[in-house]
């Protein structure tokens, strides 16, 4: 069986906190005895896993190119959440849904930085196309420091018609264009909300853009037209987890 290679110091720690049964083998960089890396060894003493002593050419064959920091584990391949298991979440929530949907996302890298961002903000889950969109490879898990552990991730076969059915569920989609007629600040984000950012340098396809309730543009007051989509994701979803703070606070005052 292929086994999947989670390399770095918070995406291993993050995999034995969460995830441990999943991790086959350990491999430690031979002679390196900072205290980060002690800590994982610790804790995977704590859940009966052995840390193998490799020397460092060995792990950086084994790592494939990717920055290790001195850690790699070998792992079974994550299950894959379709969309049944969206519906079961969505089902369980007892707060309004808050909601990534990243359309077509091809880069690992931010992919990974969508991640680890929609873990800051306490996003429910993240949802993304099966097909023209990158999945979550080693680079992304390293990327999102841990965060592939703890933010739900769903492929979905088809794309418009999961954002047809959160719209059935009360879930208003709410995407980002540079064409949208009103700010990202002028929208209300507090309710049942799914945020839809488009592929790099495409935007949203038709037919998502289509099933919008809201399109909406982030204001640009430099020369550059556009931003990076991990960038542009975490602009939208921290003026979301702004707004929803903001509403709690008045409703508890």
């Amino acid at each position: 069986m292929k086994q999947d290679k989670v390399t770095g110091l918070h995406a291993v720690e993050s995999l034995l906190r969460k995830n441990p049964d999943q991790i086959d083998r350990l491999f430690i960089k031979q002679g390196r005895t900072d205290r980060r890396l002690q800590k994982i060894i610790d804790l995977a003493k704590q859940k009966n896993i052995s840390a193998e002593l490799v020397d460092a050419k060995t792990l950086d064959h084994e790592a494939d190119g990717l920055r290790h920091q001195g850690v790699l584990a070998f792992c079974q391949p994550t299950k894959v959440k379709h969309e049944n298991d969206l519906w079961q979440l969505l089902e369980t929530l007892k707060e309004p849904a808050f909601l990534l949907v990243l359309d077509g996302i091809t880069d690992p890298h931010n992919l990974g930085a969508c991640l680890r961002t929609a873990d800051a903000v306490g996003v429910q889950a993240v949802i993304i196309p099966k097909d023209k969109s990158v999945g979550l490879t080693p680079v992304v898990r390293k990327v999102a420091s841990g965060a592939a552990e703890t933010v739900p991730l769903f492929q979905v076969t088809n794309l418009a018609r999961t954002l047809d059915t959160l719209k059935d569920m009360g879930v208003w989609l709410t995407g980002t264009s540079d064409k949208a007629g009103r700010t990202l600040y002028e929208t209300d984000l507090t309710g049942s909300v799914a945020l839809i950012v488009g592929a790099e340098g495409k935007g949203l396809r038709r037919l998502t853009e289509e099933r919008c309730d809201y399109l909406v543009s982030i204001p640009m007051a430099g020369s550059v037209s556009s931003l990076n989509v991990s960038v542009a994701t975490g602009v939208c979803l921290y003026e979301a987890l702004r707004q929803r703070m903001l509403k709690e606070s008045l409703i508890n005052s």
